[in-house]
């Protein structure tokens, strides 16, 4: 169901959406263009890449539109984001999404898995992606041996890449010299930032309200000022005080967002 705020606002879409890629995601922060090198580096040497950024940085949004702009078939996208699990269930998630019924026991499960990515590479040609999302919950066993699961054909082959994905707790668990042997596989890291400036901050608020189909300034500079402020450069907090600034205003009858609708809405969010 449309919402009735982007009738007044002659909105073609919602600003914002969780689903934004392509032109409609915002690639202009410093962070997005290193992600996007390291990214194009795993396409082309599979390897094994960090991602870390603090809550509603917008970290999966990132990746998610990198993998969404892939060649299919050529490259097969496997996401996995239920990790607060046991050591095996990841495996078995992995499985499930490669077609395979998981077999009970580590080595078999592992065996296969195996002989499944060699049939994708070596027979189909396909390029394999896996995508650990919420990588901080994964489990000490998981970290600990993964490596090993990454090693082919005596540590002579990369077959795939994997993204762990996660908040930068990640990163202090990695450093234990338990999980040397995959922390040095490591071939890309990278940590996004929130939008701390306010030039950036600017860029991001129109890019999303131009892909939103706005037409001239619906936000006065001061409201603007407010919701910089109370977003901490955050996108998701940005996307999410933005829209709830305009169904305000626009069950005001107005069609513009000044400072007493942002400020409505910065006073409600504060007490959730």
């Amino acid at each position: 169901m449309t919402a009735t705020y982007r009738q007044r606002f002659e909105l073609v879409s919602t600003p914002f959406p969780k689903d934004a890629h392509g032109k409609t995601f915002f690639c202009g922060r410093d962070g997005y263009d290193r992600l996007a090198r390291a990214f194009q580096m795993l396409r082309e040497e599979p390897g094994l890449g960090l991602l870390t950024a603090d809550p509603g940085v917008g970290k999966t949004a990132a990746i998610r539109n990198l993998t969404q702009a892939l060649p299919r078939p050529q490259y097969r996208v496997v996401y996995v984001c239920d990790t607060s699990i046991g050591p095996l269930d990841a495996y078995r998630a992995l499985a499930l999404e490669l077609g395979l019924e998981p077999a009970f026991r580590r080595a078999a499960l592992w065996r296969q898995l195996k002989d499944r990515i060699l049939q994708m590479v070596d027979e189909r040609a396909e390029h394999p992606i896996l995508v650990i999302d919420e990588a901080q919950h994964l489990p000490d066993r998981f970290l600990a041996d993964f490596s090993g699961f990454l090693n082919f054909a005596f540590d002579s082959r990369d077959l795939f890449t994997t993204w762990l994905v996660g908040q930068p707790q990640i990163r202090a668990r990695l450093r234990k010299q338990h999980y040397a042997a995959l922390r040095t596989r490591i071939v890309a890291s990278v940590h996004l930032e929130p939008l701390s400036s306010r030039e950036d901050f600017a860029a991001f608020l129109e890019h999303g309200l131009e892909a939103a189909g706005v037409k001239g300034s619906i936000v006065s500079d001061s409201a603007r000022e407010l919701l910089f402020r109370a977003s901490g450069g955050l996108p998701r907090e940005i996307g999410k005080l933005l829209r709830k600034a305009l169904r305000r205003a626009s069950e005001a009858q107005q069609s513009f967002i000044d400072d007493e609708v942002m400020e409505a809405v910065v006073a409600e969010e504060e007490e959730i």
